[in-house]
């Protein structure tokens, strides 16, 4: 990128504003239609709540370093 924001290339023949408006955004960087989308992993208290429903939780264990949990659907 350029360090100052008046100095690019003038061999462009653009003003600075036309400049700033043909600039694109990458597509990876657009929002996504999908706000609330499936996430694949989950958080501490997921797991936990998961571990207890399957009986695999054991009362005063700690929370840190639980087993990988896969989310039922």
């Amino acid at each position: 990128m350029y360090k100052d924001a008046l100095s690019f290339p003038a061999e462009s023949g653009l003003t600075f504003l036309q400049h700033i408006e043909i600039m694109s955004k990458h597509s990876s960087l657009k929002a996504s239609g999908s706000v609330g989308g499936k996430r694949s992993v989950l958080k501490r208290f997921e797991r936990v709540k998961i571990l207890k429903e399957r009986g695999q939780w054991k009362q005063g264990q700690s929370p840190i370093g639980l087993p990988k949990t896969k989310f039922e659907a």
